[in-house]
């Protein structure tokens, strides 16, 4: 697994930590979806700090991502988006409807907490 995931109390922290092939990504999402139901968590953050490209294919996947560990039953916060991958995104077009967001870790945490975030 190229994507480490950690527990952290009652949640995953899956922290990417290089670029993702396709393969990746998809390996990401069915791990968070079994390591969910065997750990019990209610939420998971995805950072992903060190992307300086977020495609349309890992766009579409981190979505997929999200609603699939939502129907698992926990919740998702995607982390660490960088300026430039954002303004890239909003120019393409493309979006994480649906999916939360928060600036780093600690807001993620927050988020999932119900004591901050966006």
């Amino acid at each position: 697994m190229r994507v480490p995931i950690l527990r952290q109390a009652d949640c995953l922290i899956a922290s990417v930590q290089d670029a993702l092939t396709d393969a990746d990504l998809r390996e990401l999402q069915q791990q968070l979806a079994e390591r969910v139901g065997e750990h019990r968590v209610r939420g998971v953050v995805i950072d992903v700090t060190v992307l300086d490209v977020i495609d349309s294919f890992a766009t579409r996947t981190l979505s997929t991502i999200a609603y699939t560990v939502k129907l698992r039953g926990a919740d998702v916060v995607i982390v660490g988006i960088q300026p430039e991958v954002a303004f890239a995104m909003v120019q393409l077009g493309l979006t994480l409807d649906g999916v939360r967001t928060a600036l780093d870790l600690d807001e993620g945490m927050a988020v999932l907490a119900g004591t901050g975030g966006r």
